[in-house]
């Protein structure tokens, strides 16, 4: 009788510690799962937080590249500025240009009449100077100007010129060119120092090809002046 009492005391003493083992290991499983939650999580934020400060300094970045490049872009365009204002300043610092320059009427002659010599070839001190040149030579204005005269009989100054043409170069100052083969010119037309006015030739009171040349106060016959000291002063040596 007390044998079995025992036996089923030990029994229900067994049976309860089992019980407990049972349920603390419940308790571990559970706090075990807890546990491995919290982790994952801790996890997760981690993993968004590095991604959402990679995200930051990529933005970051971009904006610091941006500035760079607009201040790049503000300091070239300040740089051209300053090249064109500079370029505008040194132009408008220059002289201005002078006028075209007087040239020759022909570029190789030979002197055979000097202004104001006595011959019998003219009424009295010849009025130009005569430079000898083949036939056909290119005559060229002296200096810029508008050609008041051009044509037969002297242009107008008589037939002992010959064909003739007479340049206005303003100021009071003209040019004139006898004894022509050729006129290709006309009145009104403007021409620039150096164009071909004329072909040099024989025709009116000539004894052979040349150029008569003068430089005058007017347009007509006796104004003439010297034209050698007229062009010496210009830089021209006749």
């Amino acid at each position: 009788m007390f044998q079995r009492v025992t036996s089923r005391s030990f029994l229900a003493s067994h049976l309860r510690t089992r019980a407990a083992v049972l349920a603390a290991g419940v308790g571990v499983s559970a706090v075990a799962g807890v546990g491995i939650a919290a982790a994952a999580n801790n996890t997760a934020a981690t993993a968004t937080s590095a991604t959402t400060s990679a995200s930051a300094t990529a933005v970051q970045a971009q904006a610091a590249a941006q500035a760079k490049a607009a201040q790049t872009q503000a300091v070239e365009a300040k740089k051209a500025a300053e090249t064109k204002k500079a370029a505008e300043t040194k132009k408008a610092a220059q002289p201005a240009k002078k006028a075209a320059a007087w040239v020759s009427p022909v570029k190789s002659y030979t002197v055979s009449a000097s202004y104001a010599q006595a011959g019998g070839m003219w009424q009295s001190a010849h009025s130009g100077q005569d430079y000898a040149v083949p036939n056909g030579t290119e005559v060229v204005a002296t200096h810029g100007g508008t050609v008041v005269k051009a044509g037969g009989n002297g242009a107008g100054d008589g037939p002992a010129y010959g064909n003739a043409v007479v340049i206005n170069h303003g100021n009071g100052t003209y040019s004139q060119y006898a004894h022509l083969s050729q006129v290709n010119v006309q009145p009104g037309q403007v021409v620039k120092a150096g164009q071909k006015v004329a072909l040099s030739g024989n025709t009116g009171n000539s004894s052979g090809p040349h150029l008569h040349f003068e430089i005058r106060t007017s347009p007509n016959y006796g104004s003439a002046i010297d034209p050698v000291k007229f062009l010496s002063g210009k830089g021209v040596r006749l």
